[in-house]
């Protein structure tokens, strides 16, 4: 769906500040909408008043939010990006450490992304790193799932297949509409009738019927992790009743405690993504006056960084989230 161009300057970061956090209560749906910011009109004519410029984007020093994490559970996500006058984006933070973004479907959007290995840098609809048809409304990115040659899921993407999809496995099912679903291969997914744009699957289900497996606790059933600890860096991505994505990543996770944090903000399926510090990344952007992509703020307290935040090359598949 294209975005209405004159609103391409409501796209923006607000925060509270660690002083005077507030939680938006209950889950991530039902965090309040704020207010869109307004602006002033230019100089008028003799004649006839120009058209109000959409208010500049702007992003705040998001750390000193961060700082205040302890005043937020996950029950209570803040606000932290506006589109369209409404809160589109939430942030919180577990007791467990675990970052979690949610985010409105009715206004936000994912993409999956190939990359320069996994699925391969060409002939893919999006591509190893985010190009200009995205930035001007990109809101969020973080990691995909785990190496193609690991033979823990399928990844398809408009037509094009680079693994082919397993049933039962856990999916991430975007439509061509702009939707996404979340479950097990030809069980939950994919909706009769629906044009499918892309498939990520990643293991089975780590939530399903808002209830963890009773492997959660087999850590070898989860990835194979760096020096066999049982909490490396993990993150997955779930889905909500009412149709909310959440991302939950953190440093030092066990599988149960990934899975928590996701049941805590109300998911009701899930998938892990990616596991191992060099690989659990997630990112909002905020936007300059020209509304290009600036300062990409990381989620994950510690986290490694990808080299070039997504906006250059990366060797491995990754999410998208963009603005309607």
């Amino acid at each position: 769906m294209n975005p209405d161009r004159n609103a391409i300057g409501a796209l923006l970061l607000a925060v509270a500040t660690a002083a005077g956090l507030t939680a938006c209560g209950g889950s991530a749906a039902s965090g309040g909408h704020t207010s869109p910011q307004g602006s002033r009109g230019l100089s008028r004519s003799t004649q006839a008043s120009p058209p109000r410029r959409p208010p500049k984007p702007a992003y705040p020093p998001y750390p000193r939010l961060l700082s205040g994490a302890k005043r937020t559970t996950v029950s209570g996500f803040v606000p932290a990006v506006q589109w369209r006058g409404h809160t589109a984006v939430w942030v919180a933070r577990s007791s467990a450490g675990v970052s979690l973004l949610s985010f409105a479907q009715s206004l936000m959007e994912l993409h999956l992304h190939s990359g320069t290995i996994d699925a391969g840098a060409s002939g893919w609809r999006y591509g190893p790193s985010i190009g200009d048809r995205e930035r001007r409304r990109l809101t969020a990115a973080f990691n995909g799932g785990f190496r193609l040659d690991t033979n823990a899921g399928g990844f398809e993407s408009y037509g094009r297949v680079a693994v082919p999809l397993q049933p039962g496995d856990g999916s991430i099912v975007t439509y061509t509409d702009g939707t996404t679903n979340i479950g097990a291969w030809r069980r939950n997914v994919p909706a009769p009738g629906k044009r499918i744009a892309s498939v990520r699957q990643n293991l089975s289900l780590l939530i399903e019927n808002g209830h963890a497996p009773a492997s959660v606790d087999c850590l070898d059933c989860w990835g194979a992790t760096l020096g066999g600890v049982s909490d490396p860096a993990r993150s997955g991505l779930g889905i909500t009743a009412d149709g909310h994505l959440i991302w939950a990543g953190g440093e030092h996770l066990t599988t149960a405690q990934l899975a928590d944090a996701l049941l805590g903000a109300r998911v009701v399926r899930a998938v892990e993504l990616d596991i191992n510090p060099e690989w659990v990344n997630a990112y909002l952007y905020g936007h300059d006056h020209g509304h290009r992509p600036v300062a990409p703020i990381p989620q994950v307290a510690g986290q490694a960084g990808i080299p070039g935040e997504f906006l250059a090359p990366w060797s491995r598949d990754f999410f998208t989230i963009v603005a309607r």
